[in-house]
């Protein structure tokens, strides 16, 4: 039985797994969400909820020990060593993350990739999934306009194309009638050619 082996090392060295992990906390942090292979997209998580409940506990302890949440962004600082990650997981993330115990991540499944058939994971942070905040929750005064916008667009595309439609019948009904008249004084220039001829 195999015991105390955890994590995947994914076919790298230690240092280089180490690196990976932390360029990809520093993409999740400023984006929000990215896009890699399930493998690393579980791995992640072990990396990441750390981050933001060090940041979470930094938020919390501001107003009675300072010192302690600056230990805790030094800390999270050492593994990230990006300034403005740092910021953002400080200042924007953990205000928002405050009232919310751990599960500050979640990994979709989304098929396999085209080149090699890995598989392939959304991972997001939970409170910051955009589309999803944007169709569930129209305000109720937006929604009563952009139906009208939209009614209002539908019928002005039908009275255009109507108006087009028309248009174009008239310009081949006009094009047979040219037809016919130019045939005609063809054919009457042809008669009277004959008849001098003949005379």
């Amino acid at each position: 039985m195999i015991h105390r082996r955890k994590g995947r090392k994914l076919k790298r060295t230690a240092s280089h797994r180490k690196s990976l992990f932390s360029n990809m906390t520093v993409s999740l942090i400023m984006n929000k969400k990215i896009r890699t292979t399930l493998a690393k997209a579980k791995e992640l998580r072990l990396f990441v909820e750390p981050m933001i409940t060090k940041s979470r506990k930094a938020y919390l302890a501001k107003d009675g020990k300072p010192e302690y949440g600056v230990h805790l962004r030094r800390e999270v600082n050492k593994f990230l060593q990006d300034r403005d990650a740092v910021k953002t997981l400080f200042e924007e993330i953990a205000p928002k993350l405050i009232n919310r115990n751990g599960g500050y991540t979640r990994v979709l499944k989304m098929g396999n990739r085209l080149g090699d058939g890995a598989e392939v994971a959304m991972i997001e942070l939970v409170d910051y999934n955009l589309e999803q905040n944007k169709t569930e929750s129209p305000a109720p005064g937006e929604t009563d306009a952009k139906s009208k916008s939209k009614a209002k667009t539908k019928t002005g595309t039908a009275k255009t194309k109507s108006a087009k439609t028309k248009s174009e019948k008239t310009k081949t009904a006009k094009t047979k009638k040219g037809d016919n008249t130019s045939s005609e004084t063809k054919k009457s220039a042809k008669g009277k050619k004959k008849k001098e001829a003949a005379e």
